[in-house]
C-alpha cells in the first residue's frame, strides 16, 4: 500500500534494494552526511501505548520502553504529517559493538486502526564522540547537566537524560547527528503528504488493551 509521499529530500540519494541495510523498508535514501532515511509500512495495529491525544501516557510509557531497551527518549510530540496527526520521536541508542558513541534516530509514526506508516532518519556519531556533551557540561556545570526525565522522572536504566540534547544547542553544533536529525524531521514535515487511500483508513484510537510502562 502507498502511504507517505514526498519522502525523498534534496541532498538525499535513493538506495537500490540491494544497497538497503534495512530489509523491512519500502524505500530508503542516504544523505550526503551518510544518514539513512527509510520508509516503512506495517500491516498490524500500531504498538503505541496510548492514543495520540493522550500525550502524558504516551510520553511516560515510551520513556520507560526506550530505557528498558537500553536507549533514551530525547523528545516525543504529536505533529501533523500531511493531513494526519503523527507521533514525532527522537531516541538515542548506543552505537552497536562500539565502546562509546550513540546513534540518534528520529521518526514520524502515522498510525491508523489496523496499520501504520513510519518514516525514520538514523544518524550515528562518527570519529570523536562526546564533544557536544563535554562543551555543554562545561558551560552549565555538572549539577545542572543531568536532569530527571521530564516525561518520566521515575525512569531507571537506559541512557541518561541531560541538557546537551536540548534543541537550543543545535545551532552551536550544526553537524552533530542530533542536530541533523532535527533538521531532517523538520524538512520531512514540510515535504511529506499522505496518500489519500491511506488517510481514508479508520483512525487509531489507542491500544485494544491497556499497556503498562
Amino acid at each position: 500500500m502507498r502511504t507517505l509521499l514526498g519522502v525523498g529530500l534534496p541532498g538525499h540519494q535513493p538506495l537500490n534494494p540491494t544497497e538497503n541495510p534495512d530489509p523491512s523498508a519500502v524505500g530508503s535514501w542516504v544523505s550526503e552526511a551518510g544518514d539513512l532515511v527509510t520508509l516503512h509500512y506495517f500491516g498490524l495495529p500500531p504498538d503505541l501505548p496510548a492514543a495520540l491525544d493522550d500525550g502524558p501516557t504516551l510520553r511516560h510509557t515510551l520513556t520507560h520502553w526506550t530505557a528498558r531497551a537500553g536507549g533514551g527518549l530525547v523528545e516525543a510530540s504529536v505533529k501533523r504529517l500531511g493531513e494526519l496527526p503523527a507521533l514525532r520521536q527522537i531516541v538515542k541508542v548506543p552505537l552497536p559493538q562500539q565502546p562509546s558513541g550513540q546513534v540518534f534516530i528520529g521518526s514520524y509514526t502515522v498510525p491508523r486502526a489496523g496499520c501504520s506508516a513510519v518514516v525514520k532518519i538514523q544518524a550515528p556519531e562518527r570519529g570523536m564522540t562526546g564533544m557536544r556533551e563535554a562543551v555543554v557540561m562545561g558551560k552549565v556545570g555538572h549539577e545542572q547537566y543531568f536532569r530527571p526525565h521530564p516525561y518520566a522522572p521515575d525512569v531507571q536504566g537506559g541512557l541518561p537524560f541531560h541538557v546537551a540534547d536540548h534543541a537550543r544547542w543545535d545551532a552551536e553544533f550544526p553537524d552533530h547527528p542530533l542536530s541533523r536529525v532535527r533538521r531532517t524531521l523538520d524538512a520531512l514535515a514540510a515535504a511529506v503528504t499522505v496518500d489519500p487511500q491511506f488517510a481514508a483508513l479508520p483512525p487509531f484510537a489507542g491500544p485494544a488493551q491497556p499497556l503498562t510502562p
